[in-house]
């Protein structure tokens, strides 16, 4: 990639920043969030490799359905013991894209919005892990985790990490298309709906609050 050592950047990375140049709203209900998940081959950030990336995108704190990003990658890597995990096999029937596109799509869907995780640091990771392979800086969004959040709610003190299965049966949230990105990312947007719904008693809870750290989790 040569646009790195001219220090200048392909049009779409500069489309993505311009992004940033709108202000960064605090109000819930004004910012879109992107809820989003990631299937990879492992769980090793430097060597493995994204499979696919499900996103959904939730504007005045309702999920919007018709806002939402399905990506599957062309598998140069393949984890055959991964496969009964996502079930997403080296061939098959689904349009699988290279990982520059895959990076261009995501980057053009997400823009400037929040991205909401749950355990965040792995996919951001992953992400930023092939942005890196383009020779491209990380991503510039903010990010919230949904374990974070949890932890804020102090429903349960008993240990630091809670999954995604933990949660959702905790909230009574079905756990359809488990272990898909796209599924996973809608479960997601649900846990993270009830999660602002738990802690915004008195309708003043704003970005800088959901942010504020507990005890540092992971990466982020």
């Amino acid at each position: 990639m040569n646009w790195f050592k001219r220090k200048s950047y392909p049009e779409f990375w500069k489309t993505y920043l311009n992004t940033f140049q709108r202000t960064e709203e605090q109000n819930l209900k004004d910012i879109r969030f992107v809820v989003f998940d990631t299937e990879t081959t492992g769980l090793d950030t430097k060597n493995d490799r994204i499979l696919s990336i499900g996103c959904v995108a939730i504007k005045d704190l309702k999920i919007k359905v018709s806002d939402q990003l399905e990506l599957y990658l062309k598998q140069d890597k393949f984890n055959a013991d991964t496969v009964k995990i996502h079930g997403l096999l080296k061939e098959g029937k689904l349009i699988k894209v290279e990982e520059t596109e895959a990076i261009k799509l995501f980057l053009k869907y997400i823009e400037n919005a929040v991205l909401v995780a749950h355990h965040a640091a792995f996919d951001v990771a992953m992400i930023n892990a092939a942005l890196s392979r383009l020779e491209l800086p990380k991503l510039k969004n903010r990010v919230l985790d949904t374990g974070s959040i949890f932890k804020k709610t102090e429903l349960d003190k008993s240990k630091t990490h809670f999954g995604l299965d933990e949660l959702s049966n905790l909230f009574k949230i079905p756990m359809h298309d488990r272990h898909t990105a796209s599924g996973d990312a809608y479960i997601t947007a649900l846990l993270f709906l009830k999660l602002i719904s738990k802690l915004n008693t008195n309708s003043k809870l704003n970005f800088k609050a959901l942010k504020k750290p507990n005890n540092r989790i992971g990466l982020i």
